[in-house]
Formats: structure tokens, sequence, C-alpha cells
């Protein structure tokens, strides 16, 4: 390395890519390593001792991992940023040991769905496939609920394991202050949106149906609703929620 930099007349970033130049297969250092070394050589004439520092490193990378991986086994939730913190090393060290130990982070699964639905959303799909000339005829519709907590960030939910847990978090975002938009899908056409400035609960969903939807049916042919309302009244009977 200090031949190399010599060579680069003491240019940090033209010793790098010599470096890896001439040693493609190895691991290589910044330009600080390149200008530490030079630095240590110049004001103390020699080297640090390999072995001692060798011997320092196994040990204190050792006592390191052995940290980073009890940590993860009392809290496999926590963030590589607050192991690194709590440790006092770089998060990159904390993803290469977790990494070495085949562990990964895995994400939940924002689910709210009711115990018992699987079976019965598995019959309409079956019902569906067998009649896939109803697509086009079939109104999707979903809402979405806005809050004024923001928009949580999913991505810093996860658990470090192995093999995928499946953890899922149950979200009961319809219990606390925020306004819902319904919007629906009718073959190429999009209905809505509509705003819900309150609450929304099943009485307020029915009055939404009966008073508020067909108004924003009807830009959409007669013969369309009347499919829809036909194909409707032929649905088996599947209770999905919202």
């Amino acid at each position: 390395m200090h031949f190399v930099y010599g060579f680069c007349y003491g240019n940090a970033r033209a010793a790098v890519e010599e470096y890896q130049r001439r040693f493609p297969d190895r691991r290589i250092p910044s330009r600080g390593v390149f200008t530490r070394t030079n630095q240590t050589l110049r004001d103390n004439g020699c080297l640090p001792s390999v072995a001692v520092r060798s011997e320092r490193k196994v040990v204190r990378t050792i006592n390191t991992q052995e940290n980073i991986l009890e940590m993860v086994q009392r809290s496999p939730r926590l963030s590589t940023r607050r192991m690194a913190t709590r440790i006092g090393v770089s998060c990159m060290q904390v993803w290469r040991t977790l990494h070495e130990e085949d562990l990964y982070p895995y994400h939940d699964q924002r689910v709210h769905l009711e115990p018992g639905n699987h079976a019965q959303r598995m019959d309409l799909c079956r019902w569906i496939t067998a009649h896939p000339e109803l697509l086009s005829v079939i109104l999707f519709t979903d809402e979405e609920s806005f809050t004024r907590d923001g928009i949580n960030n999913s991505r810093n939910v996860h658990t470090w394991s192995r093999e995928n847990p499946h953890e899922t978090r149950v979200t009961n975002f319809q219990r606390r202050f925020s306004v819902n938009v319904w919007c629906g899908v009718l073959g190429n056409r999009l209905i809505g949106p509509f705003v819900f400035h309150n609450y929304l609960t099943g009485n307020t969903y029915e009055a939404f149906l009966r008073n508020e939807l067909p108004g924003l049916l009807e830009d959409i042919p007669l013969m369309v609703r009347s499919k829809c309302t036909s194909n409707m009244m032929g649905l088996p009977h599947i209770t999905l929620g919202t």
C-alpha cells in the first residue's frame, strides 16, 4: 500500500485506482487508509505490529459479533442503527455479522382480515374464475384512511430471523380519527372518489351504498348497471367485510 501510494506521488485517489488495478481480488482500502498508513510510517518510522493488531482485532470482532447476536436474540425487531449505536460499531459491521449468520429482515404483513374469512375468500375466487365474463361488470371497490398521524414507513418494521416467521400486524386504522376515501373500478372506468368525513361504520357505509353510490354511477350505461345488479343478485353468500 505504501509503495502504491508513493508510486502515485501521494495522490490517495490515484492510489486507490492503482491498487484496484494491481490487486483486483483483494479488498480495496479507502483513500483515508492510504493517507494514514503513510503518515504513521513518517511519524513513527515503522508500521504497527501486524500480529498484535490482528490478534486484538480478532478478539474485538468476536466479542462484537456475540453482542450483536445476543441483542437480536433478545429483541428480533431491533434496527441495525440502534444495535450499532448501543455497541459502538458501524451499521455495516452489524449488517455483515447478521448476514454471516444467515439472519435477514423479514417485514410484517399488514392485515385486517377477521379469522375465518380465508375460506370464504377462496370460494369467491373460485366462483369468479368459473365466470370470467363477469369481470367487466363487477364493481371493485376499496377504501383508504388518511390520518393526521402521517404515513408509517413499514420498511422500518421487520423481524430478524433465519427463516421467514410470517409475522403479521393487525391494523385497526378505522378506529381512530381519520378521513376515509372510497373509490371503485368498473371495467375501464374509475368511480369516485367519495370522501367520508366521519368515522366509517356499517351504518355509514350502508347509507353511502343507498344514497350516494347511485349518483356516482350516473355516467355508467344503464345496460352495464343492470348487469351489475343482476350479477350481484347471483353472487354466492360470502361476507368479505370492507
